[in-house]
């Protein structure tokens, strides 16, 4: 299913790009582009690349089989909440601590995972609720299934990663989610992220502290 959507989105996106140029087309020619009826709206570009290239155009990260966890910093695509937009995630750091500012953790250590999310399409896109049966969850080597912000993980504030909401086309967040977990599951695992179609994107977690913002979040962590 979610191929499906994400092979639409890509449709919606050509067909924006041949109605921009067709209309672009005959203003050059000196006709007369055609009337708008009343109440519709105006045709958006879609979202470009730095090259200005059509986002529909950047090569698909695979997920490979289902199942299968990629490797902690390789982006994976995936449709954004309610099945609209297409959210390319990358996990980029994760940081191990004792201690979240002032908070202790229930079980024994905060795990942080920061992400880098892009709105790849015209449209704003966000991640899936748990409300709506998506979002996060640490998955341990022994098979415990932890979700974002238990224990005490949900009063654990990083101030530059605290987004929320739909991210707007061509634009990204850094973002991150906070576990709480035992001294034996915080030996690096698996993330697990579901979608809105119920698909999930996994990454292997390493068991150390990792990634570009290490520094940066353990200063955050710190009271």
């Amino acid at each position: 299913m979610r191929k499906n959507l994400l092979a639409a989105a890509a449709v919606v996106t050509a067909v924006g790009c041949l109605t921009l140029t067709a209309c672009n087309d005959d203003a050059k020619s000196g006709g007369a582009s055609p009337s708008r009826t009343a109440g519709s709206k105006p045709a958006t570009s879609p979202a470009t690349t730095p090259a200005g290239s059509p986002a529909s155009a950047r090569p698909t990260a695979s997920n490979g089989p289902k199942g299968a966890a990629l490797a902690f910093g390789e982006p994976s695509r995936t449709v954004g909440a309610g099945t609209v937009g297409i959210l390319e995630i990358t996990p980029t750091t994760v940081v191990y601590a004792k201690e979240g500012g002032r908070t202790a953790p229930q079980h024994g250590t905060f795990a942080v995972v920061t992400l880098l999310e892009k709105s790849l399409t015209a449209n704003p896109a966000d991640e899936e609720a748990p409300a709506k049966g998506g979002g996060w969850r640490w998955v341990s080597a022994d098979g415990q299934s932890v979700p974002a912000g238990n224990g005490n993980a949900a009063k654990v504030v990083l101030a530059k990663y605290r987004h929320s909401g739909g991210i707007a086309p061509g634009t990204s967040q850094t973002r991150a989610k906070v576990f709480d977990l035992t001294p034996a599951q915080a030996k690096g695992g698996t993330i697990v992220y579901t979608d809105g179609t119920k698909s999930d994107d996994r990454w292997t977690v390493p068991a150390a502290d990792t990634g570009p913002q290490a520094a940066e979040v353990k200063q955050q962590l710190r009271p």
